[in-house]
């Protein structure tokens, strides 16, 4: 995906590392013929909505091979702070000049552009400081499918406040920590055939590699077909 010109400017966010505790090296995992990290910039590359996607990875040298993988791959690469995720999410939000943010967790290889869209149209016709729908919290949607998204002004917002370790390692911990002073939204799905909040399709222990790996899914599945061969 290039990066474009529109206004408001909406810039996917990628949050990616090599140094996974419960699954190390995961993001170069094969997984039906394509790496984790390829999933998913594959599949976030088929939102509309977006006018930008960037990889936002640790300055650290074991993530030096994961950044050589995605530019192979044609995408971009920020590098920054290991540990302050807010620190690296606010610089290249600001590098690129965006308006608003959309995170995506490289633990989702099953994330589908058309609801990363859906994300993006709530956020744009109903008011709130934050929205999401990559986890069945007070919605319908599965675990994995989706993202989060805030403005700009939101996340120099959280730059500012985030002050303890907790509240710079997790970028949205702040605002759940304080959801009285925060409007934070989510949604169901339109469609039906998404509703099984039951379902559990991010990728973070050996067991859930195991378990999606034993399904026949393919890199450009829509979430309708991801859902319905998940079922089976």
């Amino acid at each position: 995906m290039t990066l474009q010109k529109n206004s408001p400017y909406t810039l996917a966010i990628i949050q990616a590392r090599m140094g996974s505790t419960r699954l190390p090296g995961k993001l170069l995992l094969d997984f039906h013929g394509h790496t984790i990290v390829e999933w998913i910039y594959k599949r976030v590359s088929q939102a509309n909505l977006l006018d930008g996607l960037i990889f936002a990875i640790p300055t650290t040298i074991d993530n030096d091979i994961l950044e050589d993988h995605i530019t192979a791959m044609g995408g971009i690469v920020y590098r920054g702070s290991e540990n302050d995720l807010v620190d690296r999410f606010y610089q290249v939000a600001h590098k690129y000049k965006a308006d608003r943010i959309v995170r995506v967790c490289a633990d989702n290889p099953m994330i589908c552009g058309e609801v990363i869209d859906h994300l993006i149209e709530y956020y744009d016709h109903n008011q709130c400081d934050y929205a999401y729908n990559h986890i069945p919290r007070n919605n319908l949607y599965p675990d994995g499918l989706g993202a989060e998204i805030c403005s700009i002004a939101l996340l120099d917002e959280i730059k500012k406040r985030a002050v303890t370790a907790g509240h710079k390692e997790h970028l949205f911990n702040y605002i759940w920590d304080n959801q009285s002073n925060y409007n934070i939204k989510t949604f169901d799905p339109s469609d039906h055939r998404l509703i099984h909040p039951e379902l559990k399709l991010d990728l973070d222990t050996p067991e859930d590699y195991r378990y999606l790996s034993k399904r026949p899914y393919k890199i450009g599945m829509t979430a309708v077909e991801i859902i319905a061969l998940s079922l089976t």
